[in-house]
């Protein structure tokens, strides 16, 4: 199943979205300071690409002061308008049956075009324990 709404999410947006975030990631490369961006758009990019049957993450002990402020640097500049534009997609692909869990996959998205640094893309199926698990110590 999830194999069939990847197909149907890149025809109906995906491969779009994808390049986009790919697009801007060659741009903030070209620009020496902005890497960080960039790697975090390609990172976006694979997963704008196939996103059923993965979710995002925060990296373990990737969350340190410049990861906040290089996420508020983005946040300002362009994760607002990023997120926007999936709210906007997302309505849109709701109002048909079908596109409920493109509308779905598409909010998916919105942590991380807001706050890409210290992000990892992981399968749904690998667990992953969290600082606040009730079995970490």
């Amino acid at each position: 199943m999830k194999t069939l709404l990847n197909i149907i999410w890149l025809l109906f947006g995906g491969l779009w979205l994808a390049l986009g975030y790919f697009l801007a990631g060659v741009v903030c490369c070209l620009l020496v300071v902005t890497i960080p961006w960039g790697l975090a758009s390609f990172r976006i990019a694979s997963y704008a690409l196939w996103p059923f049957g993965r979710m995002v993450v925060d990296k373990p002990g990737g969350n340190g002061i410049f990861t906040l402020l290089g996420n508020v640097i983005w946040l300002l500049v362009a994760g607002l308008w990023i997120a926007i534009a999936h709210v906007v997609t997302a309505f849109a692909m709701a109002i048909t049956i079908i596109g409920i869990p493109l509308a779905i996959a598409n909010l998916k998205l919105i942590p991380i075009s807001l706050m890409p640094l210290g992000k990892q893309i992981i399968p749904s199926n690998t667990p992953y324990v969290t600082a606040y698990s009730p079995g970490r110590r």
